[in-house]
């Protein structure tokens, strides 16, 4: 059932495959009122508003064009979806000096004509380019939010349905971290219905390593992500506009959350009107506090090597 919304605006920045289709998503789910496209290929930005603008007699009274960054002035969700495109056989760090280049002057033009947005991360590593719009755009931290790791925790509820033969929905599993390579699945909290889930060690690391590297498998295969992750930017974008205040695996600044400050991960967060209202704090395991100790100072190595 479509959310009705009150008017808003949600402008989306790069119009490639996750762009598009989280435009289009949107779209067909009538999530706003008003919807904006810029990409630096002004007319892929044309022609994907005029694709959807003719699809609109069949659907509802969504407004979309192609536009400037004159029109982030009234939006409520900045989206970034710019930027390089993940390869097959890169990593997702592979792409950080290229897209951190690439965010220098996006960021730069949001806050030319915007001081109250939230600004989505989508782009990848989208960690790390949270941190640097976070630090570029001046914006307090909760409203600078990446989508983190809530793609990656729907694969993992979907892998276990699959495996326990329950419906994904109704199964309540946590993948925190980066979203990459060194994210950690919390075995230790999944469960339905608050019962909890044992698994093999065969199909823990089955499990595991599928969910880490369906979007290399994915992109091996089609050449990009953009159907499941559109999915999940429509669910931030909602629980933001809709003040749902929805608990979801976003990327956002921790402070002292299990020992871990000043570096952007995916954790479950309160996601309302405000932006990130809240971090849920989690008890974590020696094992699981360990791995996620790694994944920070991964992504921290990594962000010393830039000019912030």
């Amino acid at each position: 059932m479509k959310t009705q919304l009150r008017s808003s605006r949600v402008v989306i920045i790069g119009t490639g495959a996750v762009g598009s289709t989280t435009a289009y998503t949107l779209m067909l789910r009538e999530r706003v009122s008003e919807l904006v496209l810029i990409d630096a290929n002004k007319e892929k930005a044309l022609g994907e508003a005029l694709d959807m603008n003719h699809g609109l007699p069949f659907t509802g009274g969504v407004k979309i064009w192609a536009g400037d960054y004159s029109d982030c002035a009234d939006a409520d969700v900045v989206v970034i979806a710019a930027g390089a495109s993940q390869k097959p056989g890169e990593t997702r760090i592979d792409l950080l000096k290229r897209n951190a280049v690439i965010f220098d002057s996006i960021i730069q033009n949001i806050v030319k004509y915007n001081d109250h947005a939230i600004i989505l991360v989508a782009t990848n590593p989208v960690d790390i380019l949270s941190y640097v719009s976070f630090k570029k755009s001046g914006f307090p931290s909760n409203r600078v939010i990446g989508s983190g790791t809530l793609l990656d925790s729907a694969r993992f509820r979907y892998l276990i349905g699959q495996n326990k033969k329950i419906n994904p929905r109704s199964i309540h599993a946590h993948i925190i971290g980066e979203h990459g390579d060194s994210e950690l699945p919390l075995w230790s909290l999944a469960n339905v219905a608050g019962i909890g889930l044992e698994f093999s060690d065969e199909d823990r690391e089955e499990i595991y390593n599928s969910t880490k590297n369906a979007a290399y498998e994915i992109i091996n295969a089609k050449g990009a992500t953009s159907y499941a992750i559109a999915l999940a930017l429509d669910r931030i974008i909602v629980s933001i506009l809709q003040n749902e205040a929805s608990v979801l695996n976003v990327s956002t600044l921790l402070n002292n959350f299990n020992g871990v400050s000043d570096v952007y991960l995916g954790v479950p967060c309160v996601v309302d009107r405000t932006g990130v209202r809240e971090i849920l704090d989690l008890q974590l395991d020696d094992e699981e506090l360990k791995k996620f100790h790694e994944s920070a100072n991964k992504l921290k190595s990594e962000i010393a090597k830039l000019d912030l």
